[in-house]
């Protein structure tokens, strides 16, 4: 019985800590606004995977296969299965650490959402239509879903602690580079594939903070909304 409420009382302590935690922070959801050059980095991604996604014996793509073949055959690990989930944890993680997000938990889950939802339908939709064959003779490898998937975690990351800690962009995007880089060392992506999902996952998560409309944690106006009712214009 007394191990029963050491355990209610320590959880109640940590959720105290944590919603002061949540009130000293003071999320005030700056928008995210659009800018064509914030366009230049994942259009040319998706631009470089396109282009070396040839299917020529001299082509990049497979000379790089060839130097992995050469001196990584037979390196295999699932690193890369957990590792592109690591920016969505931080996404959370940071707060609860006491780092101040530009965006409040609701509005911050539901552009999470959205942009996943574009994401990965995207990569999906393509994975199916082109029917591209993996390095090692498995399907479906163009985009590579991992690497869209990390790539979009490190965007969203980056956005909202990058501004306040300009350490966090660089650990963001230096995972999911390691995760890209890991897919194709496990023989599971080509760079084109690698390149074109990097692209994609980055400009996913940028339209899903610039199409939301934050409708949620909105503050309450100060004014009386029955005010108009009983207000009449001076003569």
């Amino acid at each position: 019985m007394k191990k029963n409420y050491a355990f209610l009382l320590s959880m109640l302590f940590v959720s105290m800590n944590f919603a002061q935690v949540s009130d000293t922070l003071k999320v005030e959801n700056e928008r995210f606004d659009f800018r064509y050059k914030k366009l230049y980095v994942p259009a040319a991604l998706m631009l470089s995977g396109i282009i070396t996604d040839s299917n020529g014996k001299e082509s990049l793509k497979n000379e790089i296969v060839e130097g992995r073949n050469e001196h990584l055959f037979g390196f295999k690990n699932h690193l890369d299965d957990y590792a592109q989930f690591f920016p969505f944890a931080a996404i959370y993680g940071f707060e609860i650490a006491g780092m101040k997000p530009r965006t409040d938990w609701k509005n911050r889950t539901a552009i999470l959402i959205k942009g996943q939802i574009v994401n990965l339908g995207l990569v999906y939709i393509l994975k199916k239509s082109l029917h591209e064959t993996r390095p090692d003779g498995t399907a479906y490898s163009f985009p590579s879903g991992h690497t869209a998937n990390v790539f979009a975690g490190a965007t969203m990351l980056s956005i909202e602690y990058g501004e306040d800690y300009k350490w966090v962009p660089y650990v963001a995007y230096g995972t999911a580079t390691a995760v890209g880089v890991m897919r194709m060392a496990n023989n599971k992506h080509y760079i084109s594939d690698v390149l074109f999902g990097a692209g994609l996952g980055i400009l996913s998560m940028k339209a899903a903070y610039w199409t939301h409309q934050y409708k949620w944690n909105r503050p309450k106006s100060e004014q009386d909304p029955l005010a108009i009712l009983y207000t009449f214009p001076e003569k």
